[in-house]
């Protein structure tokens, strides 16, 4: 019998697959655990369908991906800290004040873990700030630190 997986099972198919099962199989267990359905016409149709959607929705996200990293390229943002001698901040510029001050002086809602600062800034002038927007899009945002008077 021809079904299709609704989920992954171990050892048969992954979601969305087409596959030919035993008959026994497929109406003792996957289809009463939900875990498949018949593919008829109708079912194939609909999950054409619902992979167009899902691929629609992927280019979607990822022109708005590709839009953002076009406002943030824009951006500088500015910080004024505390610095002692040779330019070394008391303290540090995190990901968190970079994402906060994003937020309120651009509008720009940006998640703290998607900066990929390998560490805190700890000193002045400017610091490109890679940020992973999507799996294929990353922007750059540039931080310039300065010293408070």
């Amino acid at each position: 019998m021809k079904v299709i997986f609704l989920k992954d099972v171990k050892g048969r198919g992954k979601k969305g697959e087409v596959k030919n099962v035993a008959d026994g199989y497929a109406q003792n267990f996957l289809l009463k655990q939900g875990l498949a359905l018949e593919a008829t016409p109708a079912n194939l149709k609909s999950l054409e369908a619902q992979k167009n959607k899902e691929a629609k929705d992927a280019a979607n996200e990822l022109a708005e991906a590709k839009k953002l990293k076009e406002k943030l390229e824009k951006i500088t943002l500015q910080f004024q800290t505390k610095a002692g001698e040779g330019g070394r901040l008391f303290g540090s510029i995190t990901t968190k004040q970079i994402a906060e001050e994003l937020n309120k002086k651009h509008k720009t809602k940006i998640d703290k873990r998607k900066m990929e600062l390998d560490d805190a800034i700890r000193a002045l002038g400017y610091t490109n700030v890679p940020i992973k927007l999507h799996t294929e899009v990353t922007a750059t945002l540039k931080v310039h630190v300065t010293e408070q008077k």
